[in-house]
């Protein structure tokens, strides 16, 4: 039966057809899309806090850096826990109902922090309860929505949702920093509790689980694609992937590098950079600037590595990057000063560009040693990043309690890159590395 007829009976069936059914300009996917991923921004926006928390907090209550490093840590090891159970939990109960839970747990959790007055206060509110809500609206809420709702152009949007994260932390870090540095920390958390608030309302009103609830296709596709059934066996498959990983060397291996990664870049630079460019007489909004400029670079670095893990061996690109991340460290204490010199703009410029880059290779390591299971063993990997990121917030808040400086911090983290870039050269050859 042709679409196209001279017969007026045919013309009217079309017409009518036209009316119920009116062709879309842009489809919903895109603003499925665009709703997901100001969810991460005003998520990942959360994540920018900790450095500029530590100072005002340890002046008005007194509290140790170490006790409020420690809360940061619970919050970036419970982010990395509850990731790789986040997708398990959207297949069980969708998307749409999973959002609306993290971004109202988020909302509590920075609503009740404007007034504690204990810092196991600060670990139970802003570690456990707003770690739990932005580790839901991670990388593993980008690649769901972009699988129920993208046929073509997927890895497209999983690479802008996941980039997302980073652009929350350049939008938000500058204009926190201003606000804690004017008028205080307390109105710089409303101000993301608000944020959030209005996201959760656009997520309410716009996102959907599947395009089958609207009577939709996933864009690019050419036929009707059913809502799958719900899994009630994804979070036991989860952890029965780690369970048996974890029994081999490789896990431990991709691991360990992966959690010198989170030590020197979340635990370290987003955590203690502007405590520490402070003590040494650069204003708050100076070093938040600086710190939002690695995260301008990161999404550079990150399209460059994707674009060299397709052409080059990625052990051979994680040794370069941790080699190059460690040297870097070691130079950070003769840069630091109360003005921002060329020197230490070259230095945020390349450290950004080895900030997140070693994801790429890292993904396609984890795909090619386990295979099938490659994802969920990357969602495990990078909890222990979210490991090595927490212990290095609290080892650099206990330093500076003991030493008064960061200086041992720099060395410490430097000595870790060295030991990533061993770990890089002891990830076994696979089949596919042969062939290359």
């Amino acid at each position: 039966m042709s679409s196209r007829t001279d017969s007026p009976s045919a013309s009217t069936t079309s017409g009518a057809s036209a009316r119920q059914r009116p062709p879309a300009r842009v489809h919903r996917a895109w603003g499925v899309a665009l709703v997901s991923g100001l969810a991460i921004v005003a998520a990942a926006a959360f994540t920018a806090m900790p450095g500029l928390l530590m100072d005002p907090l340890h002046t008005e209550y007194r509290w140790s850096r170490a006790s409020i490093g420690l809360a940061a840590s619970v919050n970036m090891v419970v982010y990395g826990l509850v990731a790789p159970f986040a997708a398990a939990m959207m297949d069980r109960f969708g998307i749409r109902r999973i959002a609306l839970a993290a971004l109202a747990v988020i909302v509590l959790g920075s609503g009740l922090t404007t007034v504690m007055t204990a810092p196991w206060q600060l670990t139970l509110y802003w570690g456990l309860l707003i770690g739990a809500g932005t580790g839901s609206l991670a990388m593993t809420f980008a690649a769901t929505v972009a699988h129920h709702w993208f046929l073509e152009r997927r890895g497209l949007v999983v690479g802008a949702l996941t980039g997302a994260s980073a652009f929350g932390q350049l939008v938000f870090l500058p204009a926190l920093a201003w606000v804690v540095d004017q008028q205080g920390w307390r109105p710089a958390l409303v101000t993301l509790a608000l944020t959030a608030t209005a996201t959760a309302v656009l997520v309410a009103l716009l996102l959907r689980d599947h395009p089958a609830d609207l009577g939709l296709r996933p864009y690019g596709a050419k036929t009707d694609v059913p809502r799958p059934e719900a899994e009630r066996g994804a979070a036991r498959r989860t952890v029965g992937v780690l369970f048996e990983s974890v029994r081999g060397r490789r896990f431990w291996v991709l691991g360990g590098t992966f959690a010198v990664c989170g030590a020197t870049t979340n635990g370290l630079m987003w955590t203690h950079f502007v405590p520490a460019a402070q003590d040494q007489g650069m204003a708050v909004t100076a070093a938040a600037a600086l710190v939002s400029a690695i995260g301008v670079f990161s999404l550079v670095g990150t399209v460059l590595s994707g674009w060299l893990t397709d052409r080059f061996d990625p052990r051979r690109l994680l040794v370069a990057y941790y080699a190059g991340r460690g040297l870097l460290l070691v130079a950070l204490p003769a840069l630091l000063g109360p003005d921002a010199g060329a020197a230490l703009v070259a230095f945020v410029v390349v450290f950004g560009l080895l900030d997140v880059a070693t994801v790429p290779p890292t993904i396609l390591l984890c795909r090619r040693v386990f295979g099938a299971d490659g994802a969920i063993v990357f969602g495990w990997v990078n909890a222990l990043h979210q490991v090595g990121a927490g212990s290095m917030a609290v080892l650099g808040g206990f330093t500076r309690d003991l030493t008064g400086g960061y200086g041992p911090v720099w060395l410490v983290a430097a000595a870790l890159c060295a030991v990533g870039a061993l770990l890089a050269l002891q990830i076994p050859r696979t089949d596919k590395d042969e062939e290359e």
